[in-house]
């Protein structure tokens, strides 16, 4: 057997862990953005349903993980006591906004990639770019200067972390009631539609996908637990890895491979897989320039949107909330509202138009 440094391990686990997940997708249509769209134009809520069971099964099974000392998610990037509210809201409505015009979020599109869409490589393309200059660029300066400063020290109010359990704990409560409640919640909307009841694959999407995600936190908590070299405690995000991923291609000579950037190659991998053996493999194009146009604006504002939020629809959505961190939640509200007012502008053809329309709705 290779004796293979922590962080190699890691990848490779991290690369099935995406091959799995990108041939679950793929076989589910497993969507945010088209949940919301279903609900806006169909009144349709089995995507929703399938999203909210796969968070569901990431907030039981990395919960257990971290309750039996099993992974230590406190060292997650989510669970500092720096509460970044204003990043979650701004970056989450950013992305919302983004993934619409650009026809899904980065999950979305990488699926869609590996299924032959070409206009998803531009995409990613595109979101590798932008979230890269937002992490360590230009965008990334003015991140720094006008975001990070209205962080929320929460060791003001005596909490080291902004996990939810945390604070019930504070409050004199159970730390896992706030994890039992949620998983209760989610669990019983879900199952209450006799038409959720009814699509199996929808139930083995969300069960999959939400598995995958406690998956990665064991990959990386557990065998990426190396005394010397430890790897970085994450799960599923594909925002900062696909950018992450491009610089990693241009220099793999001096470059480290991370779980990160092989969940990205996995999730491609098995769309591609899947979409060959399902015999839904079609190549596809942009059909007009205004069809690019859009796709490239809502691809930038995915790659700065989705690194100020700390996460996308699955980063922050599913990974990020398996946490219970207040920063998630309030991103994946954003998220969702970005989405929404998204949706609108598309079918409204103006902001105003989409903003009346919301205002009239309301």
């Amino acid at each position: 057997m290779l004796d293979l440094p922590a962080y190699q391990t890691v990848a490779w686990l991290g690369f099935g862990a995406g091959l799995a997940f990108g041939a679950i997708a793929q076989r589910t249509n497993f969507c945010t953005m088209g949940a919301i769209s279903d609900i806006l134009y169909m009144g349709n809520y089995v995507r929703l349903r399938m999203w909210l069971l796969a968070m569901a099964v990431a907030i039981a099974g990395s919960q257990a993980l971290a309750g039996v000392g099993l992974v230590d998610l406190g060292g997650s990037i989510y669970l500092t006591p720096s509460l970044g509210w204003l990043g979650a809201i701004a970056g989450g409505l950013l992305f919302g906004f983004g993934m619409t015009i650009a026809g899904g979020c980065g999950n979305r599109n990488l699926v869609r990639f590996g299924a032959g869409n070409l206009k998803s490589l531009v995409v990613l393309l595109v979101i590798g770019l932008f979230a890269y200059m937002t992490l360590r660029g230009l965008t990334g300066a003015l991140r720094a200067a006008a975001i990070e400063p209205a962080a929320l020290d929460l060791r003001r109010f005596g909490l080291d972390t902004q996990a939810v359990s945390g604070m019930v704990a504070a409050a004199g409560l159970p730390s896992a009631v706030a994890g039992i409640a949620a998983v209760a919640g989610l669990l019983a909307y879900c199952f209450s539609s006799a038409e959720f009841r009814a699509r199996p694959a929808a139930i083995a999407g969300g069960i999959g996908i939400g598995a995958l995600v406690v998956a990665g936190w064991a990959i990386t908590g557990i065998a990426g637990n190396d005394d010397f070299e430890p790897v970085p405690v994450a799960s599923f995000t594909f925002i900062g890895p696909t950018g992450e991923a491009l610089v990693y291609a241009m220099t793999w000579t001096g470059a480290k491979i991370n779980f990160g950037i092989a969940s990205v190659l996995g999730v491609i991998s098995g769309a591609f897989l899947a979409a060959k053996m399902s015999g839904e493999f079609r190549v596809e194009a942009f059909t007009d320039v205004a069809d690019m146009k859009r796709n490239l604006a809502g691809a930038a504002l995915m790659g700065i949107g989705g690194v100020t939020a700390m996460g996308c629809t699955i980063g922050q959505g599913l990974t990020g909330v398996s946490t219970l961190a207040a920063g998630s939640i309030i991103a994946v509200l954003a998220i969702c509202a970005g989405g929404y007012v998204g949706l609108k502008y598309l079918e409204e053809g103006s902001f105003a138009g989409a903003l009346r329309a919301i205002a009239g709705r309301a």
